[in-house]
């Protein structure tokens, strides 16, 4: 299952990991959010490590990064936001991208 991100675990689930890190920032009222849900979930599944941020709970968070629409996915490493995608993504997608900078 994927981490829910807050401000408070962001810096140690995200910052600080090891490896590529898949953030999802989402909404519960957002369509394209749902639908892009299970591709981010089955990914955690499969030992990919990704966290969600609910932007409705977490708006300091998506202000710091400039989340403006939403879904909006972005992939972190050693700190440093590497790779930023927005609106829908296949898991295919998301996977080759984790993979490369893995």
């Amino acid at each position: 299952m994927a981490k829910n991100i807050t401000v408070d675990n962001f810096e140690k689930e995200v910052l600080q990991a090891a490896g590529p890190v898949l953030v999802d920032f989402w909404a519960t009222w957002c369509g394209p959010c749902r639908m892009q849900g299970p591709a981010v979930e089955k990914l955690a599944e499969e030992g990919y490590n990704v966290g969600k941020i609910n932007v409705d709970d977490e708006g300091e968070l998506a202000e710091r990064y400039h989340v403006m629409n939403i879904p909006t996915l972005i992939i972190f490493k050693n700190g440093e936001e590497k790779e930023r995608m927005v609106g829908v993504q296949s898991k295919d997608l998301l996977e080759s991208k984790l993979k490369a900078l893995a």
